[in-house]
């Protein structure tokens, strides 16, 4: 039989091999250049911006489309928050969202990284909800002519950006009006670390903490609507794919709203987790938020 000694030196040994491992897969899944090329729309104006973000203590890129000769006109905006892995280019590269704009809306598409637009449990540097909610909202309205009512501002996003949606919304329901998810990964906060998925495992707990802590409970959309005034909530539409693994945590979330007695759309569609099919669900989106 192993001695104590020999058995604590296999531990150690194993712990540093997974950790070895992990390092390296992060280290070859460095992001790569991606072509921008936005899906641009007639009367609608792109700009990029650059800014400093105290909450994160570096610069951050976020890509607007306004219509044209509306500059001086206060306009309601609409904050569009990409997925995993993915950047503040990805909404007007890979679908249609210009034409929008053109309605009268003021479209914000930040940069996100792979945050889950979290305060990050275990990285005070990465504090994206604060980056989210007060940096951007403060730079938008500096630099651009918006209403600064509650019922002028939005908030949605695809699969992670959806997850960031509904939770900035039901975490600050004073800013938003509206919240819209995409195929949201809203079981985020609920998965337990595993070994066999070491990598994401690893990452989650670096945003949301150890399994079970207040953090990752304070940060999950199944604890915090149970906790919220449905009256002071903003309207929650939201969509999934048939096709999609995210499908039954959606359909669990929507039925607690049902529960909850809180003002909704829930639309199981068909297709699976991609921009063709976020694509598709727009028009449906945006005139539920013109309502």
């Amino acid at each position: 039989m192993p001695t104590k000694p020999m058995r604590l030196l296999a531990v150690t040994v194993t712990v540093i091999v997974i950790l070895g491992g992990w390092a390296l897969v992060k280290r070859k899944r460095a992001p790569q250049p991606v072509a921008d090329h936005p899906r641009l729309a007639v009367g609608v104006a792109m700009h990029d911006v650059t800014f400093f973000s105290p909450a994160l203590q570096r610069n951050m890129q976020y890509r607007v489309f306004m219509p044209d000769g509306m500059a001086n006109q206060r306009l309601p905006v609409a904050y569009l928050l990409h997925g995993g892995g993915g950047s503040f280019r990805d909404w007007s590269n890979y679908s249609d969202i210009a034409q929008f704009a053109s309605r009268g809306l003021l479209l914000v598409m930040p940069q996100g990284d792979s945050s889950y637009y979290t305060n990050a449990a275990q990285r005070p540097q990465d504090r994206y909800e604060d980056y989210i909610v007060t940096d951007l909202a403060t730079d938008v309205a500096r630099r651009f002519a918006v209403r600064d009512d509650r019922g002028g501002h939005a908030i949605i996003g695809v699969s992670m950006g959806g997850f960031g949606a509904i939770k900035l919304a039901l975490k600050h329901p004073d800013k938003f009006a509206f919240a819209g998810a995409l195929s949201a990964a809203i079981d985020v906060p609920r998965r337990r670390f595993t070994v066999r998925r070491l990598d994401q495992s690893m990452r989650f707990q670096e945003i949301f903490g150890p399994d079970d802590s207040d953090v990752r409970h304070g940060n999950d959309p199944f604890f915090l609507i149970r906790n919220a005034e449905p009256a002071k909530l903003p309207f929650f539409y939201l969509t999934c794919g048939e096709q999609e693994g995210l499908l039954a945590p959606n359909r669990e979330f929507a039925a607690l709203l049902d529960r909850y007695h809180i003002a909704h759309d829930f639309h199981e569609v068909p297709g699976g987790h991609d921009w063709n099919q976020w694509n598709r669900q727009l028009p449906g989106l945006f005139k539920a938020l013109e309502k």
